[in-house]
């Protein structure tokens, strides 16, 4: 279930008799878990708020009980900013590898992807783009450059969701003991894509939804995280589908992103060049070659602009206020 030394080396001599497992749904009053054994209804300590539990996380219950006891430390955790909101919104805990949900129509944006892609980043998460509806294209491959493009190293692969053949496409980051999770639009089949992994039986299957055509946007079906073992022996997070994602805290996630800007930076002239009118700005320089996308240096101004603004600020020395855009790795 993805139980390892780090979660391990949490408990306390006391605690060794305690049940390990793994939350699979939050609601507002209500959370239940998974373990060796199939699903457990926990009950709840007084006052416990919800809020501070994710998908995917490892706690510590009362096997007598079912009574939760505490929640261990977080080995990555996926969060985002939403408007109106103080505290972040935790979207899955303990996962090894993301996969990034988008299909081969109207839905493909690059600009939110890299949204997408920032937050894997931070987390420390490895990512997959998934392209799925491939067989609705008569040639996916404009498809997989351009999301290639947007990240170094960045795996990308094609598939229909139905099928069975979906399996063995993701099975290298499936295996027993893995955690993924799913995240995207809606419509973009990853409800679908879920039963496929999880071989769920036409009964207990997500309910699926479809897109408009005239702009490939889908419906909300899926309205709640929550946790699902795949057919290979892993573990997948499936996800409501989000369309407005807000970058907050995630400098060293842009670093990751934007690394042919991020290289650049330390050959200008001034140690805080804008990268926009400054003489001898190595990244201008790298723009009017040819070596740099100007599309690419406009989304990562607009997302660092945004980062910075997002982010809470931290009081430096003589109670000075300054934006902390250090990057956090959780």
């Amino acid at each position: 279930m993805g139980w390892s030394s780090f979660f391990e080396d949490q408990l306390s001599a006391d605690e060794t008799d305690c049940a390990r497992l793994r939350i699979a749904t939050v609601h507002r009053a209500r959370m239940s878990a998974e373990g060796p054994n199939g699903p457990v209804k926990l009950k709840l300590p007084p006052k416990t708020n919800t809020s501070d539990f994710a998908v995917g996380d490892w706690v510590l219950v009362d096997p007598q009980d079912r009574q939760l006891q505490r929640r261990l430390e977080r080995q990555t955790l996926l969060q985002r900013k939403t408007a109106g909101a103080r505290a972040p919104q935790l979207i899955a805990a303990n996962i090894d590898t993301l996969f990034i949900v988008t299909s081969c129509n109207d839905d493909f944006n690059p600009a939110r992807l890299e949204r997408y892609l920032a937050l894997a980043n931070e987390a420390g998460t490895q990512t997959v783009i998934v392209l799925t509806k491939a067989d609705k294209v008569a040639d996916a491959e404009p498809f997989v450059t351009q999301a290639q493009a947007l990240q170094r190293g960045l795996h990308v692969v094609t598939l229909n969701a139905k099928l069975p053949e979906a399996i063995d496409t993701l099975a290298p980051w499936c295996g027993a003991g893995h955690t993924v999770a799913l995240i995207g639009s809606s419509g973009v089949g990853k409800s679908t894509l879920l039963n496929t992994l999880a071989a769920k039986a036409p009964e207990d299957a997500q309910a699926t939804g479809g897109i408009r055509e005239d702009d490939a946007k889908g419906r909300h079906t899926t309205t709640s995280r929550s946790l699902h073992a795949i057919a290979t022996g892993g573990w997948v997070i499936d996800t409501p589908g989000m369309r407005t994602l807000h970058v907050s805290d995630v400098a060293a996630g842009l670093d990751v992103l934007f690394a042919e800007i991020t290289e650049l930076a330390p050959d200008c002239r001034f140690r805080d060049c804008t990268h926009m009118h400054e003489p001898g700005c190595a990244v201008q320089a790298a723009v009017k070659s040819g070596t740099l996308d100007p599309d690419r240096l406009d989304r990562w101004r607009k997302l660092d602009d945004e980062n910075r603004t997002n982010t809470p600020t931290v009081t430096a020395a003589r109670g000075n206020k300054r934006p902390d855009t250090s990057g956090k790795r959780r």
